[in-house]
């Protein structure tokens, strides 16, 4: 059994509202439509909201629910939330979940498709990637604009790192657009697990190395690419500056767009970096090693 949280995003940011939930423990949350309001076909990659937006969080049946209302209230200064639970059996959530995702175009020629849909031009780049619980699928900004760079750069030959790998979307698609040695790392061996898994299903398991942080060889890499989050970004700066080599590039995502500037300063110090790419209200920095 699963419970099934839903907010009414009716005054909120619902990109904030799925932050949230994701926050407070959801296993996977979703953004639906919650007035019929029909959304014409968005621009290859981009995330389109509808104007009235439902924010579904799915979690365990032994969940309080007023704890997670709690929560997002306490984020959102006391404001009042509009919900309604539901009890899901586990193949009700499946089949709701698979109607849920759909092929995704991110730039000119990759795709990323669930196995149980055709891809639209099977001559494209398709990663086939089946959403998981806590992993991302390209869904949101951050991953998104992720995505897009590595379609858009010459990966023929490259090495790169992929830091904070979950699903292992990332790295993969680096594989398939030519990229002929990844180094998947991540804290959470079941991340690990995930991309070896999702890795062995798209043909590239043979050119991904999944490891965790302090298994990383003494190496430099041509391209480091971490999507988390900004505090870590910084911590990390110099690291991943030692992690990257001299005219290598640095692709850094998970950031709002007011911490951009800070990470800009940070990282300038081994990095020139290019302006921010900003979508929905998240940032991609890039920078090349100087």
């Amino acid at each position: 059994m699963w419970l099934q949280l839903t907010l009414d995003a009716a005054g909120h940011d619902p990109e904030l509202l799925s932050d949230l939930l994701h926050e407070s423990g959801a296993a996977a949350v979703t953004l639906q439509d919650a007035a019929d309001d029909p959304v014409l076909e968005p621009a290859p990659g981009e995330t389109t909201l509808w104007s009235h937006t439902a924010v579904t969080g799915l979690y365990t049946a032994d969940t309080d629910p007023e704890q997670i209302l709690a929560f997002v209230r306490q984020q959102l200064d006391g404001a009042e939330l509009v919900y309604h639970t539901t009890l899901l059996q586990d193949q009700d959530w499946e089949r709701a979940w698979m109607d849920h995702f759909h092929p995704m175009r991110f730039g000119r020629r990759l795709w990323v498709c669930p196995h149980w849909r055709t891809p639209p031009e099977p001559k494209a780049v398709n990663v086939m990637l089946d959403p998981g619980l806590a992993f991302g699928t390209g869904t949101h900004p951050t991953t998104a604009l992720c995505l897009e760079w590595l379609d858009s750069a010459d990966l023929a030959g490259k090495t790169l790192i992929d830091f904070g790998c979950g699903s292992g979307i990332l790295a993969i698609a680096a594989a398939k657009l030519g990229g002929a040695r990844v180094w998947a790392i991540d804290h959470d061996p079941q991340a690990l697990q995930a991309t070896r898994a999702n890795a062995a299903a798209n043909d590239v398991l043979d050119c991904i190395e999944t490891l965790l942080p302090e298994q990383l060889p003494n190496l430099q890499a041509d391209i480091v690419l971490a999507n988390i989050l900004a505090g870590p970004l910084l911590a990390l700066a110099p690291h991943f500056a030692e992690l990257t080599q001299p005219g290598g590039v640095v692709v850094l995502s998970g950031i709002l767009a007011p911490q951009a500037q800070a990470l800009v300063d940070k990282y300038c110090t081994w990095f020139n970096m290019e302006p921010p790419m900003e979508r929905d209200s998240w940032v991609r920095l890039t920078g090349q090693r100087l």
